[in-house]
């Protein structure tokens, strides 16, 4: 299969994935959702109306506007995200996991969702709504994305607060934060690590320490002190996190002061991550 249509694929199983997260566990457990899926789960709470025709309907008339600002491809997947959404939540309504403790919902409905999400992300689609509307304001606003999605999502859980109760939109934001952090881990890969930069004077006997003891490599940048304008060489390497401890215990037995950063890296590529 190609890339592109390995973009479809992912597209249709997040929808999957997300819809059986929305309807196992968060209307299962009586919990909500931001957005406009919190609106969706609230019109089924209070009303009896089904989740994903609720869904589709809400996404129209955002939808159609952003056809002529975001272009086709984008608003295609898009919609197709929606589609399958809708749809996979009316399959899987009957589809119920209730369990006995709430945030034990809440941590599962907040894993399954980020999962189905992230795979959505991944594929360079959105579920609509919220999203679309996000960044029309940034298009005609300025206004950043991350701000108005915030900004929804606070509405529509204090809806929830007032409507259905205090106690459910406390477990709901539980399951939000749960199921971002899922998104980021979906998007941003398994093959994560951390990047260390070392300022020694001692780069050499570092170097071939972590080359030696961890089977690492390591790059040698060339640069300047900024103070004495003396010229340097910077050590820059990416090791796994669980090998970040063993490289500051090398620095440290080469060059106690030595400066040292260290970064989160994500979607690490290449020897001793993807391959060997």
């Amino acid at each position: 299969m190609n890339k592109r249509g390995s973009k479809w694929v992912l597209i249709i199983a997040g929808a999957l994935v997300y819809a059986i997260g929305l309807n196992a566990f968060l209307v299962a457990n009586h919990l909500a959702e931001g957005g406009f899926v919190g609106f969706s789960v609230l019109l089924l709470y209070k009303l009896g109306w089904p989740l994903g025709v609720t869904f589709l309907i809400l996404n129209v008339p955002v939808l159609i506007p952003g056809w002529r600002l975001f272009g086709r491809e984008f608003i295609l997947k898009t919609t197709v995200g929606v589609a399958a959404v809708s749809l996979f939540s009316w399959l899987t309504r009957s589809w119920q996991m209730p369990t006995s403790d709430p945030l034990l919902g809440a941590l599962y409905a907040g894993v399954i969702t980020g999962i189905g999400l992230g795979l959505i992300f991944r594929a360079g689609a959105t579920t609509g709504g919220s999203d679309i509307i996000a960044r029309m304001m940034k298009h005609f606003y300025g206004i950043s994305m991350g701000r108005t999605l915030f900004a929804i999502d606070v509405f529509v859980i204090g809806i929830i607060a007032l409507i259905v109760g205090l106690q459910t939109a406390m477990y709901s934001l539980v399951a939000l934060f749960v199921s971002s952090r899922t998104i980021d881990f979906v998007i941003q890969g398994v093959n994560s690590g951390k990047a260390l930069t070392i300022v020694s004077e001692h780069n050499g006997a570092i170097a071939s320490e972590i080359h030696e003891r961890l089977n690492r490599g390591t790059t040698l940048l060339k640069a300047q002190g900024g103070f004495t304008g003396q010229d340097k060489r910077v050590i820059y390497c990416v090791v796994p996190r669980e090998e970040v401890v063993r490289v500051q215990n090398i620095v440290s037995s080469k060059d106690p002061s030595a400066f040292v950063v260290i970064n989160d890296v994500h979607e690490v590529l290449g020897e001793g991550f993807t391959y060997e």
